[in-house]
């Protein structure tokens, strides 16, 4: 089902056939194909709201048996809530005094022993036996090491030993509990304590072909479930990193500065690694289930499936040198004439076939997207069709099918115009040049996506080459007039002194190239609404402070950082870094309709054992879930009154755990009559247009540029107004 009417059902077929085959065939992994069936997402609706906390809930997290969930919150304790009674188990005040960020249950502890991490650079162990008998225990162990807020919490399956925490300081440290409960007590001569198993001071990159020299302020982290001696770190760059522990070098203090360690793989969609807005940054990284893929969900931008195993398909992997090739670099005109004189007969011999009846569905599909692409109405459901056929049904279309596929799809996205967008039109008309070189389309799009780009010189290259394959279509010469006309505007315009690199930087609706220039845009709401029924922020007011300021080309330190000039790298190690071939491996799918731009605590889940569905918190405060292979959405739920920020699947049960900025936790089940798209509480009929939501948050998206508001504070040196220490802004992490 979707907004569209589509003609085709959610995988998985029906829920009661697969229960019935159990008699017949021996279906081994029938509970985890049950567990998060799509029938049963589709089903999904509030059933019990957990009352117990007096702040903004900021983590969440399930025990191994599902028996239990852990939270965190703004009001400086934890709670531990019992899943079968659906109630609160027990509370503890931890003594922290800045929000609690994240909070895990240690494994193999018989679920005793939990830890928090919080905004006051510490991380905390505690035995819930204690609690029994005094509701503010002392803490089993105490780590004062960190030097910034600590955001995330990592552990190891079947591991009690060992607790790994991720800080904004640019450290992620490793805490053994066996050699010590505690970090060298305030004013000792050593009290730094040798837990740093990531110094990522000089770790961030603003772009790929840039050596690492800027903080990485660590916003998340997770541990492989299946290979554990992966780990997986994402923080104020583009780049996702994965990190084999066995070949790092033990664990070390932060006295002195060293050269971030090199990492396994870098992860970043290829549209995203030469981005050098400050703005952009991950929020969120997260294994599957299976430990094969992994979600990356940024700040300003989509949330993005990588697979771990990109060696199996070499097109994923990409250095510098490459990023050109696949975005903008057109073929030599030489090339199109050598095709041009092929015949015919040998060229379409692969699809004078007779097509088979899957084909035929196929081509069915294909008019449904056509029909929107025309008629310029219900894009999303054109974009789906093609993405249902593209991704799950590609081994049933021949080149002529997958070629128009993709043209289409390419057309959609360039008229739809989301975040994105073009950059995706573009990997289209790459793979459709593969199946057909000769078509004018794939360079007719490309060329329309480079222009929104502001690419207008290569898009004038796209264009040509369009023409020359159709000389006589109307709409690739009016192409080419326009590409030309505003080349040469773009050339008036730097004549006069280069005023249009400022006009464009108010253009929040295109897409565009980063000029010489790094703006940062200081947004205050000093409240916020969930009520969607008026304009996109009706009762907030934004005192706006744009700073456009020259970007430093020089290298530098981070100001302001107390280990700034600490044994820097040295000259020879650091021209080293700079010859290094650095790649990445690029997305295997984007899901989009949500917005991430006011929380960097953020985060994207997989649902299911077998991680089928995808799942995200927005600012509207809807929770969207989409299918995984297709990226279609299949579910919205109404989750908090303003921002859902945490997404929790039950280890077992189709059992769903958020939370935000409300003070309690929503519990969500399969228990609705109907299955919907839009759904969840009373207060959220299904009549809700789901078009209309998703276009608010895009708005959202394209507006939101330049360095985040507490980040831009903390960065001037006024701390006291970063995140947690000022009180009417502690729900709002960003």
């Amino acid at each position: 089902m979707t907004m569209g009417g589509a003609p085709w059902s959610l995988p998985g077929g029906n829920i009661a056939d697969l229960l019935e085959s159990r008699k017949i065939d021996n279906v081994k992994d029938i509970n985890w194909r049950l567990h998060c069936h799509s029938s049963l997402i589709q089903r999904l609706e509030l059933e019990r709201e957990l009352e117990g906390h007096e702040g903004c809930v900021n983590s969440l997290a399930w025990n191994k048996s599902g028996t239990f969930l852990i939270s965190g919150s703004d009001d400086l304790e934890i709670n531990v809530w019992n899943y079968v009674e659906r109630k609160l188990s027990c509370s503890v005040d931890t003594g922290h005094t800045a929000n609690i960020f994240c909070t895990r249950f240690i494994p193999e502890t018989g679920d005793e022993i939990v830890a928090s991490g919080a905004g006051d650079a510490e991380v905390r162990v505690f035995n819930l036996s204690q609690t029994t008998t005094q509701r503010t225990p002392e803490p089993l162990a105490l780590f004062r090491c960190h030097s910034g807020r600590v955001k995330k919490l990592a552990v190891e399956p079947g591991n009690p030993n060992v607790l790994w925490s991720a800080s904004e300081d640019g450290s992620l440290r490793q805490h053994d509990l066996r050699e010590g409960t505690c970090c060298p007590s305030v004013g000792s001569a050593n009290q730094e304590c040798g837990s740093v198993l990531l110094d990522l001071r000089s770790g961030a990159k603003k772009s790929l072909g840039e050596p690492p020299k800027h903080l990485l302020a660590l916003k998340s982290c997770d541990i492989s479930p299946t290979r554990p001696h992966q780990i997986l770190v994402g923080g104020s760059d583009a780049f996702g990193r994965l990190y084999d522990r066995r070949m790092l070098p033990s664990t070390s203090s932060f006295q002195t500065r060293i050269k971030a360690p090199s990492c396994v793989t870098y992860f970043c969609p290829i549209h995203l690694s030469e981005r050098r807005s400050p703005s952009l940054h991950l929020t969120h990284v997260a294994f599957s289930p299976t430990g094969e893929e992994l979600l990356m969900s940024y700040s300003g931008e989509h949330v993005y499936l990588m697979d771990v195993n990109y060696g199996l398909d070499s097109t994923m992997k990409y250095s510098v040198d490459d990023i050109p090739e696949r975005t903008f670099l057109p073929p030599a005109l030489s090339e199109l004439e050598a095709f041009s004189h092929q015949s015919a007969s040998s060229k379409h011999a692969s699809i004078k076939k007779r097509p088979s009846k899957k084909q035929d569905i196929c081509d069915q599909l294909l008019q449904a997207a056509t029909h929107s692409l025309e008629n310029n109405s219900d894009l999303l459901h054109g974009i789906e069709v093609c993405c249902e056929v593209l991704e799950r049904r590609g081994q049933q279309i021949d080149d002529r099918q997958m070629h128009d596929f993709l043209c289409v799809r390419a057309a959609l996205f360039l008229k739809r115009n989301w975040r994105g967008d073009a950059a995706m039109a573009i990997r289209d008309c790459r793979k459709a040049r593969e199946t057909d070189v000769l078509s004018f389309k794939t360079y007719f799009y490309m060329a329309e996506s480079l222009q929104k780009l502001g690419k207008h010189e290569n898009a004038l290259d796209f264009a040509m080459m369009a023409l020359y394959l159709s000389p006589s279509n109307s709409e690739v010469q009016e192409q080419v007039k326009v590409i030309k006309e505003r080349i040469a505007s773009g050339q008036s315009s730097k004549e006069n002194g280069g005023a249009s690199n400022f006009s464009r930087l108010g253009d929040a609706n295109s897409e565009r190239e980063d000029s010489d220039f790094d703006e940062m845009e200081l947004d205050i709401v000093t409240s916020m609404s969930g009520d969607e029924n008026n304009d996109l922020e009706p009762r907030a007011f934004r005192p706006s402070l744009n700073l456009i300021l020259p970007r430093d080309t020089e290298s530098h330190g981070d100001s302001g950082h107390p280990d700034r000039s600490a044994g820097s790298p040295s000259s020879s190690s650091q021209n080293e870094t700079d010859n290094k071939v650095e790649y990445a491996v690029d997305m295997k799918q984007r899901y989009v309709g949500h917005c991430n731009v006011g929380t960097d605590i953020k985060q994207a889940s997989f649902l299911g054992r077998r991680g089928e569905f995808i799942a995200s918190g927005s600012d509207d405060g809807r929770l969207f879930i989409w299918e995984k292979i297709t990226g279609r959405l299949i579910k919205i739920l109404v989750g908090d009154e303003t921002v859902v920020n945490c997404i929790q699947c039950h280890p077992f049960d189709c059992a769903i755990a958020t939370s935000g900025i409300d003070n309690t936790i929503k519990l969500w089940t399969p228990h609705a009559q109907m299955a919907a798209i839009m759904g969840g509480t009373s207060s959220c009929p299904e009549a809700a247009d789901v078009l209309s939501v998703l276009s608010r948050n895009q708005k959202k998206l394209m507006r939101s540029r330049g360095m985040p508001a507490f980040e831009f504070l903390e960065r001037l040196g006024l701390s006291e107004y970063s995140e947690g220490n000022l009180r009417p802004f502690e729900c709002v992490q960003s």
